[in-house]
């Protein structure tokens, strides 16, 4: 089985694992001058795709020049390639090197772009545990080699029932309209739905409803706001058809705020939510977001102000918030970096975890 990507890294690195994320699990090896990724085996949720991970893992140890001095994991104890990750560096007698979800997604492009030197990073998906277990998805980010520094996030919501709320849009719409304090709306308005009656109980109470700064989770909020697939049938249904609803972005006036690091659009989630019409509810929101974003990077405070940044994480599958949000970036000065081999999304995370654990190991080597 030869591996699905081969990318040649521009120096010379030490034999290093990076095992993946729990969804479109890929597994990288970095040998050299190259890095070796491994084909996607899906979710690893069930036991056939567990296997096809260990399977893919030895396959690649078979062709290194050497045995690994690290294995990198994602920061999740309970991933299956974290379990996998422990016991391989028990066996193999090395490090293990946790690395963040997004600090693995920007370093994916660093990894496809060769660089080591300072680089933002924005990182925008469904979710990834932040390292004081939050719910991140939404994220601006300082990396330089191995190192990362987390400059903001997205104002948090609300995720009612956990994951089910990733599948029912309708209840992250519940949760804007818990942010902007219209609680005792939400039974009326989406009275069809079952739990629709408990939710305000549960969003006042915190119950079952961890915050998140998923810009994943802002998608489904306005989907959920302007009735686009309130329940969905496969991933990321609603955010598609959202998108495909645009015409012309549209910039909302005043639709965000930026209050220390933190970029809140709970001024665009009020708009949304009295909007009949989801045709320029979804250009308001694709507007509004890359305009959003686009003045938080770049009034973003770094050391040395690179002017070098990254654009990872599934949302920028969405090619309209790509290209707007790209346009203003380059217009400003910036350097845009887009993830042109393995595409944004989790399957270049195993690449983002080697490439850090690689360059990790060259700063602790002993002088020559």
């Amino acid at each position: 089985m030869n591996p699905a990507h081969t990318l040649t890294l521009g120096g010379d690195f030490p034999v290093v694992l990076g095992l993946g994320a729990f969804l479109k699990n890929t597994t990288t090896l970095i040998d050299g001058d190259c890095a070796y990724v491994a084909q996607d085996v899906g979710h690893t949720d069930s036991v056939p795709s567990i296997l096809a991970m260990e399977e893919r893992v030895r396959v690649l140890l078979a062709r290194a020049s050497a045995l690994p001095v690290a294995i990198a994991h994602d920061l999740h104890p309970d991933f299956p390639s974290t379990r996998l990750a422990i016991r391989l560096a028990a066996e193999f007698e090395v490090p293990l090197v946790p690395v963040q979800h997004h600090h693995a997604h920007v370093a994916a492009v660093a990894a496809e772009h060769h660089v080591t030197g300072p680089m933002l990073g924005l990182a925008l998906d469904g979710f990834g545990l932040g390292p004081a277990r939050q719910a991140w998805g939404g994220e601006l980010l300082l990396v330089e080699s191995s190192r990362c520094r987390r400059l903001g996030g997205l104002r948090p919501l609300l995720q009612p029932g956990g994951d089910v709320a990733a599948r029912e849009p309708w209840r992250m719409g519940a949760a804007a309209l818990h942010a902007l304090g219209r609680t005792a709306e939400i039974p009326a308005r989406w009275s069809g739905y079952a739990g629709a009656d408990i939710l305000p109980v549960m969003l006042a109470r915190g119950i079952n409803s961890p915050a998140t700064s998923s810009v994943g989770r802002l998608f489904d909020a306005a989907c959920g706001l302007l009735d686009v697939h309130p329940v969905t049938t496969f991933e990321a249904q609603a955010p598609i058809a959202l998108e495909q609803m645009v015409s012309r972005p549209e910039v909302l006036a005043q639709g965000w705020r930026i209050v220390d690091d933190m970029l809140d659009f709970r001024p665009l989630l009020a708009v949304l939510a009295d909007l009949s019409d989801p045709q320029r509810g979804a250009d308001l929101f694709h507007g509004t977001l890359a305009a959003g974003l686009a003045e938080w990077v770049i009034g973003a405070q770094a050391p040395a102000s690179p002017r070098r940044i990254s654009f990872s994480g599934g949302c920028f599958y969405n090619r309209i918030l790509s290209a707007d949000l790209g346009t203003r970036l380059e217009a400003a000065g910036f350097e845009v970096l887009r993830p042109d081999r393995l595409g944004p999304g989790d399957g270049a995370i195993s690449l983002g975890q080697a490439y850090v654990a690689a360059l990790g190991a060259l700063e602790s080597a002993p002088c020559a």
